[in-house]
C-alpha cells in the first residue's frame, strides 16, 4: 500500500518595521532550521515589504478594498499549517504596523464568520497551528506576573485562537536591552533547532 507524503507548509511571518534588527536574525535562524527538513515547504512575509495601507479606515471588515500585497499575504495564511510570528513587544503590545496588518487580513469570511443565531463565530482557521517569538526588554517574569501578558493575550487568544488556530505556543526572548552578544547568540542557536523541528 503506497503511503500519502504529506509536506507541511510553514509561514514565518515578521512583524518588525527594520530588517537590521535582532528579530530578522531571529526568523532567518529558525528559516534556515527549517530548511534542513525534506517534509517543509516554507513561505515567508515581512511585514516591512508589504505595501498596503494598516488603517482599516472605514471600520467595516466586510467590505475592505485589499491591496495586492494583502491578497498574497492571506493567500498564504491560508496555505499554512504553521504559522510563526517573529516581533518586538512595545508598551505591552506588538508594533502599529502588525497590528494594522491583523486588522486588514484576519477578516470576516476570512478569518472567521458570524452565524446567525450563535454567539460565537465560526472558526475559519482550524487545523493550524503557531509559534509566537516575542522579544522585549521586560522580563518574563514581570510580563507574566505584573503585566498579566497583554501582547501574548492579544495575539494568543483574542486572535489566533479566536480564528480557531491552535495550539499557540509562545517563546520569549528577554531582556534585550544591553544584551550581550552570548545571550544573542544562545537564542540564534535555539531559534535553528525550533525550526529544525518545526516546533
Amino acid at each position: 500500500m503506497w503511503e500519502t507524503y504529506y509536506m507541511k507548509n510553514l509561514l514565518i511571518i515578521n512583524g518588525h518595521p527594520n530588517k537590521n534588527s535582532y528579530n530578522y536574525a531571529l526568523s532567518e535562524s529558525y528559516k534556515k532550521g527549517a530548511q534542513q527538513r525534506d517534509d517543509v515547504s516554507i513561505s515567508q512575509i515581512n511585514l516591512c515589504d508589504l505595501k498596503f495601507n494598516p488603517i482599516l479606515e472605514s471600520g467595516d471588515q466586510y467590505n475592505s478594498e485589499l491591496e495586492p500585497d494583502l491578497r498574497g499575504a492571506i493567500a498564504k495564511i491560508q496555505n499554512a499549517d504553521h504559522l510563526v510570528w517573529v516581533f518586538p513587544m512595545w508598551w505591552y503590545g506588538s508594533p502599529a504596523l502588525m497590528k494594522g496588518f491583523i486588522d486588514r487580513t484576519f477578516l470576516p469570511k476570512i478569518a472567521f464568520q458570524y452565524e446567525e443565531g450563535k454567539l460565537f463565530p465560526k472558526k475559519l482557521f482550524k487545523g493550524k497551528t503557531a509559534r509566537l517569538i516575542i522579544t522585549a526588554d521586560t522580563p518574563k517574569w514581570y510580563d507574566t506576573f505584573f503585566m498579566k501578558s497583554p501582547a501574548i493575550n492579544q495575539l494568543k487568544k483574542g486572535t489566533l485562537q479566536f480564528c480557531g488556530i491552535n495550539p499557540v505556543r509562545v517563546t520569549y526572548i528577554a531582556p534585550i536591552i544591553k544584551s550581550k552578544e552570548k545571550f544573542r547568540k544562545k537564542w540564534l542557536t535555539k531559534l535553528y533547532a525550533m525550526g529544525e523541528g518545526l516546533q
